[in-house]
């Protein structure tokens, strides 16, 4: 028989016929609800993010010094009062800053980057002729610069302290502390110029020139530009891989996949890298929103004929449509790519999706 006391203390096991199925659907519908507000939110703060680009886009080439009227003037007329009062209005300068304000929004939202005024053709069609050139330069760069810089990045990182290490981290800091420009320079004196090698073209996209077939040629083109972008890419990523691999080589999940017996090899590549990468996941997607904008100053330093060279061409007049216009499609870049790495990060590391 049992005693009273032993009843009382004996734990009970709870009835798993007690439980209420209302409960569990409610939590199975919070889970899944769950990443659907995650998406709206992000999606949300992007497109708010993007309306103050937008409104901010107009005021701050505004605000720049320079008359359009007298850059774009006909020749001789840059004197004349009454051509000068005419060029403005022609360009809409005469308005009021507010009624200039609300034309921009209404013609935005219409789809209407109006007229560029050093191009003679509207803003869509001279962004769209410069922005291929842009893509495959950048692209060829950020492409090249994340394989090579996260090999770097994991092989140094897991072989803290090594020789390999020491000169890989020592080396990409001094690369990524190089301006791209100046490195620009220094590639075109060695290797381009009559005073040097010459052995690859000082600047343009390709030459009409040339016995080269087509790709050959723009591909000769490239080569300097592409160098100077991708060492301070791959300088980039490849500190980035190498802190994360640091942090992670000594957690204790890699302890537990030794024990099982792998080797180092497969423990770095099975285990380590894939969590380690989560960073620079992040960074790539963003680095692909830069390749929409491209790179000023190298397309400047090599006359690339792509987005970058546009806006130094714009920043000299100032050229206000296709200012704006280049601006927005740079920060649109960026916002979406950050966005998209902001969706795809919680499928990577699940801890994200529970925070």
């Amino acid at each position: 028989m049992t005693s009273p006391a032993e009843t009382t203390d004996t734990p009970q096991a709870p009835d798993p016929l007690l439980r209420q199925p209302s409960q569990t659907g409610v939590n199975r519908g919070r889970r899944r609800t769950l990443p659907l507000k995650y998406i709206l939110n992000k999606t949300f703060s992007a497109l708010v993010l993007l309306l103050f680009v937008t409104i901010f886009n107009f005021f701050l080439f505004r605000i720049m010094p320079g008359d359009p009227a007298k850059t774009f003037a006909p020749r001789g007329r840059n004197d004349n009062p009454e051509a000068l009062i005419a060029m403005r209005k022609r360009l809409g300068e005469g308005k009021p800053l507010y009624e200039k304000f609300f034309l921009y929004m209404q013609n935005l939202f219409k789809g209407n980057l109006e007229t560029s005024y050093s191009q003679h053709q509207s803003v869509a069609s001279a962004i769209g002729d410069r922005i291929w050139p842009t893509v495959l330069l950048s692209g060829t760069a950020l492409v090249i610069s994340v394989l090579v810089g996260l090999w770097l990045g994991t092989r140094s990182g897991w072989r803290h302290g090594s020789r390999f290490d020491r000169m890989a981290s020592g080396s990409a800091l001094t690369w990524y502390s190089v301006p791209e420009w100046w490195f620009g320079l220094i590639l075109i004196i060695i290797f381009a110029s009559k005073s040097g090698l010459g052995i690859f073209p000082i600047a343009g996209y390709s030459d009409p020139n040339s016995s080269l077939p087509h790709f050959l040629d723009v591909a000769n083109h490239m080569v300097l530009p592409v160098i100077a972008l991708s060492v301070v890419y791959i300088a980039q990523y490849s500190l980035i891989m190498r802190s994360s691999i640091i942090d992670e080589r000594y957690a204790e999940y890699l302890a537990t996949a030794r024990a099982k017996g792998l080797r180092d090899d497969q423990v770095m590549k099975k285990h380590a890298v894939p969590n380690a990468l989560l960073p620079s996941v992040t960074l790539f997607f963003l680095s692909l929103g830069f390749v929409v904008s491209g790179a000023i100053t190298i397309e400047t330093v090599f006359n690339w004929p792509g987005l970058g060279l546009l806006s130094e061409q714009a920043l000299s007049g100032p050229d206000y449509p296709l200012l704006e216009g280049i601006f927005l499609v740079f920060s649109a870049a960026v916002i979406v790519m950050n966005l998209i790495a902001d969706l795809i990060y919680p499928l990577i590391d699940p801890r994200v999706r529970a925070a």
